[in-house]
């Protein structure tokens, strides 16, 4: 009666295990099928030198508190540097005011410098701006949808987009003064 009663007690255990590791791989499977889904949902186009600028609309705040638009689309017809940058990244610090510099003189030319954030925080974004007294606009990229639309990696990294809303040239890394002005000179309008 006993050896019945230890045999029962262990097909009971080992039909137990069996459902707990049943469980365990369709939770695991389901897992990577909602990845797979998600996945292959995602717009995973990763943008090159001649290709169309992706349009995008961002929020920046204004001096006078106001929220002002940025759209890429509203640039139609002008040069557009496109800049993606973090007040905590020493490179994008160092080519600030090389940006702000040559801002007035090309924006008059037709070029636009935009220079999305992607700070955690408005507050060090406004510090940072106040302490270059950077001029052009910078729209706050709060939850890295822009990001991920161009496909950033590394910043500082930015898209020079000609007057037609074609990306001419990627640069990753900080730009010196120079190289800022030969890219600038190249997506002037005619």
């Amino acid at each position: 009666m006993n050896l019945e009663k230890a045999h029962q007690k262990k097909q009971r255990k080992k039909r137990n295990r069996l459902i707990y590791r049943g469980a365990i791989l369709a939770v695991l499977v389901g897992a990577l099928v909602f990845a797979i889904v998600t996945n292959l949902q995602k717009d995973n186009t990763v943008y090159r030198a001649g290709d169309q600028a992706p349009d995008f609309q961002l929020q920046q705040i204004s001096d006078n508190n106001e929220l002002e638009t940025v759209r890429l689309s509203d640039l139609e017809g002008k040069g557009v540097m496109l800049n993606f940058w973090a007040t905590w990244c020493k490179p994008c610090e160092a080519e600030m005011p090389y940006m702000q510099e040559l801002y007035p003189e090309y924006k008059e030319k037709g070029v636009e410098i935009v220079a999305v954030s992607l700070d955690s925080t408005e507050l060090v974004v406004d510090q940072f701006i106040d302490r270059y007294d950077l001029t052009f606009p910078i729209p706050h990229d709060r939850n890295g949808e822009i990001r991920d639309l161009y496909k950033v990696g590394p910043i500082p990294s930015t898209f020079f987009i000609s007057p037609d809303g074609e990306i001419k040239d990627i640069v990753n890394g900080a730009l010196t003064l120079d190289l800022l002005e030969g890219y600038l000179n190249e997506i002037t309008p005619e």
